[in-house]
């Protein structure tokens, strides 16, 4: 994940140095508030704590760690060897907990964040995908046997919408993701109700004060000494979401670009394979199918964990949050980032696009004839069973022959079709409904409020991952 696949912007939110300068921010924030709420900590303690947040002497807490056996604590004596004056109230009132579970839903929030702005991206250039080529005819397949036209753009609003989808299931889980905040050994604020001698109304304020500096406003009405792991089942839940339409759009084009009719991009000196020189392989979308698939996979992890957990808390949470979690965070902002190159340099062939059409558009082409042929005084039963037999005869010649379909050219030469006059029954703009206007409803309707909505997230930097 490091060296090949993910953004500078999330290996940070992962990273030792944005986790062990937020359990400083949050002891920080800790003695700050009791502070104000009365506790006897001075300005020069609190200045000192504020000067060293982010020098950590990482080899000093390595060996505290291996002394302790405690990797909070060890943090804890490192940031009270830089601010000695603050070394007798960091971390006061607290368990390992304060940090360590307020960190993670920082940790949590930030990296949803991220990926929303990556999920407005993909969604953006969808949209403008749907618009350039919503008029322009292709067969549609169900059961990946060709069926019924659509258009390229409509194809791409299907793919859009399950990004929409997602984005709106990860919003709601920023707007109501709850800080842990001061809750105790137990979760039940015993420790600082003890601090101050007492008094309730100081112990929800100190709570509230804490989750206003981190930037939270709402507070887990009740936890234990961990915030519910369901946190983080729900959370991966969601970001398996994202990739499971990543992998069905992947998989699309792939199906495509074996069809030739639309390719993700290709350098001009990319080599396709070691042996065949004419491959052009859709690795991109392979690579972040196969990301997808690692990502769906680890959502077992965090609601095994949930169910595991017992009474007010376990310690078997631990080593497999630190893996599941930033894992799937760090694949998905690969397979983001994947698909946002592979939208904005698509190659569409409307040529061999419109060859596909020709191929199977006169079957498709039989029933408007046939309505035709009724019209024109014809017995819809007869020419039912003529247009059967006609048609069974074309695809011979197209499956055993190899030849090209002439079902036209046999019920043109049919006396049963005379009446019929045949110009412009292959039109395909005629056999594709209101796939255009369904495109131009959904980015009206759809794409633009939403746009509206989530314009301040929006990122307006590439990304320098080399896709």
């Amino acid at each position: 994940m490091v060296g090949r696949y993910c953004s500078e912007e999330m290996l940070y939110i992962f990273s030792p140095q944005f986790k062990f300068t937020t359990w400083r921010k949050l002891w920080l924030a800790l003695a700050q508030s009791e502070a104000q709420l009365g506790l006897p900590i001075s300005k020069r303690q609190l200045s000192q704590m504020a000067t060293h947040l982010d020098d950590i002497d990482y080899n000093r807490a390595g060996r505290y760690e291996k002394k302790f056996r405690h990797d909070v604590m060890a943090h804890i004596h490192t940031f009270g060897d830089a601010a000695p004056l603050a070394r007798p109230i960091i971390h006061l009132g607290a368990t390992s907990a304060f940090v360590g579970d307020n960190t993670d839903l920082i940790q949590l929030r930030g990296a949803l964040e991220h990926i929303r702005s990556q999920l407005i991206t993909v969604i953006d250039l969808l949209a403008k995908f749907s618009r350039k080529h919503k008029s322009l005819p292709t067969l549609g397949y169900t059961h990946y046997q060709p069926a019924q036209l659509t258009t390229v753009g409509k194809r791409a609003t299907l793919w859009c919408y399950d990004f929409v989808v997602d984005l709106i299931e990860l919003q709601h889980r920023i707007e109501t993701m709850c800080f842990r905040s001061v809750k105790g050994t137990t979760g039940t604020q015993a420790s600082f109700l003890k601090l101050f001698e007492g008094n309730h109304k100081k112990v929800l304020r100190l709570e509230k004060l804490l989750a206003e500096k981190m930037g939270f406003k709402k507070i887990a009405p009740v936890t234990g000494q961990t915030y519910s792991r369901k946190i983080d089942a729900n959370t991966l839940a969601t970001i398996s979401g994202i990739a499971q339409s990543a992998h069905k759009f992947c998989n699309d084009i792939r199906l495509l670009a074996n069809l030739k009719q639309i390719e993700e991009p290709f350098e001009k000196s990319q080599i396709g394979s070691s042996a065949m020189a004419y491959k052009r392989n859709p690795m991109r979308c392979e690579r972040a199918t196969s990301l997808a698939r690692y990502v769906i996979s680890l959502t077992s992890s965090p609601a095994m964990t949930a169910a595991e957990q017992w009474l007010e808390r376990t310690l078997d949470d631990s080593a497999n949050k630190r893996l599941a979690i930033p894992e799937a965070f760090l694949a998905v902002d690969a397979i983001l980032n994947i698909i946002a190159n592979v939208v904005d340099g698509m190659v569409v062939y409307p040529k061999v696009i419109a060859s596909a059409i020709d191929a199977e558009l006169p079957f498709m082409a039989t029933e408007n004839i046939l309505m035709a042929a009724v019209q024109a005084g014809g017995d819809r039963q007869k020419l039912h069973e003529i247009i059967r037999k006609h048609s069974h005869a074309a695809a011979a010649q197209v499956k055993l022959h190899g030849k090209p379909n002439d079902l036209i050219n046999r019920l043109k030469a049919d006396p049963a079709f005379e009446a019929v006059d045949f110009s412009g029954v292959l039109d395909p703009k005629k056999y594709i409904g209101r796939a255009p206007e369904q495109v131009t409803d959904f980015l009206r309707d759809t794409i633009a409020p939403l746009k509206q909505k989530y314009r301040k997230y929006a990122s307006t930097k590439k990304s320098k991952l080399k896709v």
